[in-house]
C-alpha cells in the first residue's frame, strides 16, 4: 500500500499537465483565429535597365538627325549619351543625348523610376501609380479627360482640360506664362516672318495602350519668344516603374518652327519600345 499516495499524486499531476495544456491550446487556438493582415504583393519589376543603352541605335540616328553625319569617335559620343546622376541606380536611373544639325538642335532624355512601398499594406504598384498620379495632375490632365484630339466641345472651352499645357511643367520643370502655350503655336497659325504655317499641334492628352497608364505633354514656345524651342514629354506606369521620355527641338534660325506632330510621334515611339523592353 506505500505505493499508493505516489500513484494517486502521479495520477494529480498528470491531470493538471494536461488541463493545462488544453488552456495553452485554447489560448493559442483564439490568437490563431484573429485576422491576420497579408502583406501586399512586391511590384513586378526588381531592377532597372542600362539607360544609355535602353535606346536602340537605330532609333537614336532616327530621333538624332545629323548624329548619322558625324565622324567615328564624335557619332559614338552622341550616341553613347550621358547618364544621369543618380544614387540608387536599383531605383532611379537616367540618360540624356544631344544632336546639333545645320538647321536644329534635338535633346532626348530618359528617366526611369522603381518605385517601392515600404507599407506592407499597400502594393509597389499602387504607389507607383501614386507617383504617376502626381505627374499626371501636374501635367493639367485626368485619366477621365479624352484620349486624341479635341473635338468641337473642347475647342469651345466646355472639355478643354486635356487641351491646355500646364503653367509649370513637372515633367520638364519649365514654367510657362501662359497656361495654354503660345497663341501662336496652339493655334497653328504661322508665326511672323515664318517660312511656312505649322499643323496644327495635337494637345497634351491621355495615351491608350501604353503601360498600365500613360499621357502626352505638349509643350510649345512660350509666349513672347523668340525661340521657337518645341518639347514633348510622355510619361508611363507599367506596374512598379514610371518612365519619362522628354523629346525637343531647337531650331537654328527663329523663322523656323519644330513639327510638333513630329515631335509627338517620335516620342510616343520610343515609349512603347522602352515598355517592351522592361516587359521582355
Amino acid at each position: 500500500m506505500p505505493y499508493v499516495p505516489g500513484v494517486a499524486l502521479l495520477a494529480a499531476l498528470v491531470v493538471g499537465c494536461s488541463a493545462g495544456a488544453g488552456s495553452d491550446a485554447n489560448g493559442a487556438d483564439s490568437k490563431a483565429g484573429s485576422p491576420t493582415v497579408k502583406p501586399a504583393p512586391p511590384g513586378k519589376y526588381l531592377t532597372l535597365p542600362a539607360p544609355c543603352r535602353a535606346v536602340p541605335r537605330s532609333m537614336l540616328k532616327d530621333l538624332l538627325p545629323g548624329a548619322a553625319e558625324l565622324s567615328g569617335d564624335q557619332q559614338d559620343k552622341v550616341f553613347r549619351g550621358s547618364a544621369a546622376v543618380t544614387y540608387d541606380t536599383d531605383r532611379k536611373v537616367g540618360c540624356g543625348w544631344k544632336s546639333d544639325a545645320p538647321n536644329a538642335t534635338r535633346s532626348l532624355f530618359i528617366d526611369l523610376e522603381r518605385v517601392v512601398s515600404y507599407d506592407p499594406a499597400v502594393s509597389d504598384d499602387d504607389r507607383a501609380d501614386t507617383v504617376y498620379a502626381k505627374k499626371e495632375k501636374a501635367a493639367g490632365l485626368s485619366s477621365s479627360a479624352p484620349s486624341g484630339p479635341p473635338d468641337e466641345k473642347d475647342k469651345k472651352g466646355k472639355k478643354g482640360k486635356a487641351s491646355k499645357s500646364p503653367e509649370v511643367d513637372d515633367v520638364t520643370g519649365s514654367a510657362d506664362p501662359s497656361p495654354s502655350g503660345s497663341d501662336n503655336a496652339s493655334s497653328g497659325a504661322s508665326t511672323p516672318g515664318s517660312s511656312g504655317s505649322p499643323e496644327e499641334a495635337l494637345p497634351s492628352r491621355i495615351l491608350d495602350n501604353l503601360g498600365d497608364a500613360a499621357f502626352l505633354q505638349d509643350l510649345p514656345k512660350r509666349a513672347g519668344s523668340t525661340a521657337q524651342h518645341h518639347t514633348v514629354s510622355v510619361v508611363f506606369r507599367t506596374s512598379n516603374v514610371v518612365v519619362t521620355v522628354r523629346y525637343a527641338e531647337q531650331p537654328a534660325l527663329v523663322t523656323q518652327v519644330p513639327d510638333g506632330k513630329e515631335l509627338q510621334e517620335k516620342a510616343q515611339a520610343l515609349a512603347r519600345k522602352l515598355a517592351e523592353t522592361l516587359s521582355e
